[in-house]
């Protein structure tokens, strides 16, 4: 099957009764705390601010810590200019709640990731059930295995953008250096959840030995879905059903011959062999 037909079967399974029910859920749910906490948070520190300006206004030194940074006794003090006028109040005012409300969205993505993680195993039963219910899985997934991965991906995404620092000042190169390792993390979570779900550990290890540079381009794909805004919200059960293809189309291949690398040795029956060969 070529790869825009698996992303239009993607698109077709995205758009049934069942997976947008999985696909709102998490979403509305990250959406409202996401939001919460950053109005909240956004309220505070405006709150802090125009009493800070309040305080310059009345004639009184702004208070500040004698060990504050430079740059940030600068920045206190243009905020303070600009919110003496009520033009440039309002646009600070609209471009933070704008700004960090794209960052809420964009960040709530990955969040939203997270959640979904949880729901992996009732997307791809339905996948199953619907094109592949002559495929057995055997998932090698545990509960703490993907806390495992969490833990690890995240440790080698912090190492990334601390190694990355010199990049950050160097224009265009500074695009890469910000978005691999949020990439990396990406791929990581979203390639785990799906094929521990469906494969084994060693069908796990063949298909990447033999497909990994596929599936990097798959996600690769996908993160820059992510990156459109709005679409990013409705997409994180997409990303899990487009996965899914991939890997059970990759499996149906595998067992469609038989195996001997190491200790894999595996034949399908005849009807499977037939199914595969039909299509």
């Amino acid at each position: 099957m070529l790869e825009g037909q698996v992303i239009g079967l993607s698109v077709k399974d995205f758009f049934t009764k069942p997976m947008l029910k999985i696909a709102i859920l998490p979403l509305v749910f990250t959406m409202i705390i996401m939001l919460m906490l950053f109005y909240s948070a956004a309220d505070y520190g405006f709150d802090s601010l125009q009493l800070t300006i309040e305080q310059s206004q009345n004639g009184q030194d702004i208070p500040m810590d004698p060990n504050a940074p430079f740059f940030f006794v600068w920045t206190m003090y243009v905020f303070a200019f600009l919110f003496k006028y009520s033009i440039t109040s309002w646009l600070v005012g609209f471009l933070v709640y704008t700004v960090g409300t794209i960052f809420v969205m964009m960040f709530s993505v990955f969040l939203t990731i997270l959640i979904i993680g949880f729901l992996t195993p009732m997307i791809l039963k339905v996948l199953q059930k619907r094109h592949y219910s002559h495929i057995e899985t055997n998932g090698f997934g545990s509960l703490l295995s993907p806390l495992w991965v969490l833990f690890k991906s995240g440790l080698v995404m912090v190492l990334l953008f601390i190694l990355f620092i010199p990049l950050y000042f160097i224009p265009l190169v500074n695009i890469v250096a910000i978005n691999l390792p949020f990439y990396y993390f990406f791929h990581k979570l979203l390639t785990f959840d799906v094929a521990s779900t469906i494969l084994t550990q060693d069908e796990y290890a063949l298909i990447h030995s033999r497909e990994a540079g596929s599936f990097r381009f798959r996600t690769l794909f996908l993160y820059f879905i992510s990156m459109i805004p709005f679409i990013t919200l409705f997409s994180a059960v997409f990303y899990i059903i487009y996965l899914g293809h991939a890997y059970f189309l990759q499996l149906q291949k595998l067992r469609g011959i038989e195996l001997d690398v190491g200790d894999i040795k595996t034949r399908t029956n005849k009807d499977e062999l037939k199914l595969i060969k039909e299509e």
